[in-house]
């Protein structure tokens, strides 16, 4: 272990702070490192993993497109990218799509989708977008700009211009910055890397309501909420609101590299040809992978059973002393500690066996999609030493 995280760190630039494990393989929900020694998995490589470690279908489509056509171009077609995109549109209800291969690009889509939409309509002065404080939309330059988090503004300057920061569920706050400069507004249901906090609905009509009055688009940043992680396909179908555009990602093609930019018909055709690209969005492999995730979501007995499921992990969690609180939806959880903090426990629950992790001062909770309520005990267990 030591030569490889010493080899890791000779070659690999210090962005991470990386925890001293060094794993070999995955099973399921279950991590075994380089000594053998095995992890059960709450966390799912940042909500990535939908389906675990080498789920049986996923592998086998993967690797049947690996031995059938690994990429071409984007100037052609293949039949692998169009029956994906076919399904997801299906299951969401959205018109059109754009394949990235980053949460970070998929929303950088949608802020050129939106500014180009309001500059075909209503021409220059029309382009500013309203985040959120506490928001998180990525690390591209002009992502980390749209995020509603002074942490991250530091460092890169000049920043990407034209965003305004609205503080969740203040209606007031928003009406009074909804003016004719902004062209969209752009929010996560529930705001994962600001510590699993969850927009109230009323601020979530308000937003729609407005903007619909105004023709200012809605853009939802689903990259961690979405693909069945709470308990619906989409976060916003447990608001009953679908936004103009929404962006995918994470768990999308379970632990391969995608991002999707989905977009209804006001907007479907506003990116025409050479507006925007992406060399390996799209790709045949990551599409193969993403279809075997859909076909597991798009069943409505396994989106029911991450409901039960997150309502299993939450009530085990509440019974726990240390927490005083569980925020979050299905298998999209943050829990608030009496005493401890979140990093000192994610650590030490790593010691013993358990993949956890934090947002800000909570401990975060994104198991596999496929966990069982057997595994959920194990590592309750766990965390009930740990604490």
């Amino acid at each position: 272990m030591k030569n490889t995280i010493d080899k890791f760190n000779r070659h690999i630039m210090p962005t991470y702070g990386r925890y001293d494990v060094v794993f070999e393989k995955g099973d399921h929900r279950t991590a075994t490192d380089e000594k053998g020694k095995q992890y059960i998995d709450f966390g799912s490589g940042i909500g990535t993993n939908s389906l675990g470690f080498c789920n049986e279908n996923w592998v086998t489509a993967v690797c049947k497109q690996v031995q059938t056509l690994q990429h071409t171009s984007n100037y052609y077609y293949t039949k692998v990218q169009s029956d994906f995109a076919e399904k997801l549109s299906s299951i969401t209800g959205y018109s059109k799509m754009f394949f990235g291969n980053s949460g970070a690009e998929a929303n950088e889509c949608a802020i050129k989708l939106a500014r180009k939409y309001s500059f075909d309509k209503y021409g220059k002065g029309r382009h500013n977008i309203i985040t959120l404080t506490n928001s998180f939309h990525g690390r591209t330059l002009c992502t980390l700009s749209a995020t509603g988090q002074d942490v991250f503004h530091n460092y890169f300057f000049p920043f990407v211009e034209g965003f305004i920061n609205v503080t969740p569920n203040d209606i007031d706050d928003l009406k009074s910055k909804l003016d004719d400069t902004v062209c969209a507004v752009m929010f996560e249901y529930i705001q994962g890397e600001g510590g699993v906090i969850p927009l109230e609905q009323s601020f979530v009509d308000a937003i729609f309501t407005l903007c619909a009055e105004k023709d200012i688009l809605t853009i939802a940043d689903e990259v961690q909420t979405g693909v069945g992680r709470t308990g619906k396909f989409l976060a916003g179908d447990n608001y009953a609101r679908k936004a103009n555009i929404t962006t995918l990602a994470k768990g999308i093609a379970g632990g391969l590299p995608m991002g999707v930019c989905l977009a209804d018909e006001k907007c479907a055709d506003v990116l025409s040809k050479g507006t925007h690209g992406s060399t390996f969005g799209g790709n045949p492999i990551i599409c193969a992978g993403g279809s075997a995730v859909l076909e597991y979501i798009s069943d409505p007995g396994n989106q029911s059973e991450v409901t039960a499921k997150g309502n299993y992990l939450r009530e085990k969690l509440l019974s726990i002393p240390e927490i005083i609180s569980v925020d979050g939806m299905g298998l999209m959880l943050g829990a608030t500690l009496k005493t401890k903090t979140a990093a000192e426990v994610v650590q030490t629950a790593l010691d013993n066996g358990l993949l956890l992790l934090t947002a800000k001062e909570k401990l975060r909770f994104l198991p596999p999609l496929t966990i069982t309520y057997e595994e959920i005990d194990k590592g309750i267990e766990i965390l009930k030493t740990v604490l």
